[in-house]
């Protein structure tokens, strides 16, 4: 057994360390309001004791969508190109997109693959959840994998011009081995899902709920 496993292996469990605690939130007040996110800054008591001032991005949460197209006997990833201001540039991403308030994440994902692709998808399972940026922000992403695949129009927004493209799963694995794909929820998605076809899954990995 490797030296780091071992190590591992000899802790022993004890009571609540301070790795364990949460927070104590001393204050928190909303300093900006937008319609995509807002800021607080928040007085919090960290588990160690060390009172601090941190300021938080809220966001309602977003959905990606790993949707996969099996039609030709091997793994086909969907994929977009935009532009994104903050990246000063077009990225290659998964489909995307913010949750309504009170609207299901499942919906949330069928509705964001139609509104940006046109595809719509037979069945669907939740294969990933995840902080973006835990540091400053307390937006999760829920992602989905969609399968069984039907082409249609996309319903894009105004200001959304999106590239699509079908890449095969080995070459959706070199361009983010490359640095080509450079978004942090493409790159884990892509690779969750080399990582399945590479050490096998049960069925619900290729067919979820409908």
């Amino acid at each position: 057994m490797p030296k780091v496993l071992r190590s591992c292996s000899r802790r022993k469990k004890s009571g609540r360390s301070k790795t364990q605690r949460k927070a104590r939130i001393l204050s928190s007040r909303i300093v900006y309001r937008g319609p995509v996110f807002w800021v607080t800054t928040d007085r919090v008591e960290e588990p160690g004791g060390i009172r601090v001032r941190r300021d938080l991005i809220h966001h309602s949460g977003s959905v990606v969508i790993l949707a996969v197209d099996e039609s030709r006997g091997v793994s086909r990833v969907l994929l977009e190109r935009q532009y994104r201001h903050a990246a000063g540039g077009h990225l290659w991403e998964l489909p995307a997109g913010r949750i309504d308030p009170g609207e299901k994440e499942l919906l949330a994902a069928q509705r964001e693959l139609v509104e940006e692709t046109g595809y719509t998808a037979l069945h669907w399972r939740r294969i990933l959840n995840f902080y973006a940026s835990p540091g400053f922000m307390a937006e999760t992403m829920s992602v989905f994998m969609a399968t069984g695949l039907r082409r249609g129009k996309a319903q894009p927004e105004d200001d959304e011009i999106i590239q699509k493209r079908l890449v095969a799963l080995p070459a959706a694995v070199r361009m983010v081995t490359s640095g080509t794909i450079r978004d942090a929820k493409t790159i884990s998605s892509i690779l969750w899902l080399q990582c399945m076809n590479e050490h096998g899954s049960d069925s619900k990995t290729k067919r979820g709920k409908k």
